[in-house]
């Protein structure tokens, strides 16, 4: 009698850890299934995420900026335009956009890859904010052309 009683209570854990295995697996594929279902459907379209390079825009001109304690950045750059946009884009904006960018900027921040990487990624975002027409972009890349500090 002392044996069925410890052969009955070893016995029922295994049934109950079977059974929440059971439920951890079917929790698991609904959560998995659920997950890629929602990936997928809110993914987006692969053509907004990559658009195709269009024509560059070089700038004429090169720009002078006023950096932190008396010091000048000289700044050429071209755009790189989608092919979603029709005609080269008018550079007034960006030419606004960058002198805001660097203005104030100390030359210890631009003399390190980092500090310029930094400061190119938010001017591109700003750019391709500001020549989005209508939910298309029409700017995807910004290329310096002179970078000159002093």
């Amino acid at each position: 009698m002392a044996d069925e009683k410890d052969t009955a209570a070893v016995e029922a854990p295994k049934k109950s850890s079977k059974k929440m295995m059971i439920v951890i697996a079917a929790v698991l594929v609904v959560l998995g299934g659920g997950g890629a279902g929602a990936f997928f459907m809110l993914r987006g379209d692969s053509a907004e995420a990559a658009p195709k390079k269009g024509v560059v825009t070089a700038a004429d001109n090169t720009i002078t900026v006023n950096l932190a304690d008396g010091h000048y950045l000289k700044l050429g750059f071209a755009l790189q335009q989608t092919e979603a946009a029709a005609e080269a884009v008018d550079l007034s904006e960006a030419y606004e956009l960058a002198i805001d960018e660097y203005t104030g900027v100390k030359v210890a921040e631009l003399s390190t890859e980092e500090g310029r990487a930094k400061l190119k990624a938010d001017l591109l975002a700003k750019l391709i904010k500001a020549y989005t027409v209508d939910g298309t972009k029409e700017v995807m890349d910004i290329y310096y052309t002179s970078f000159v500090t002093q």
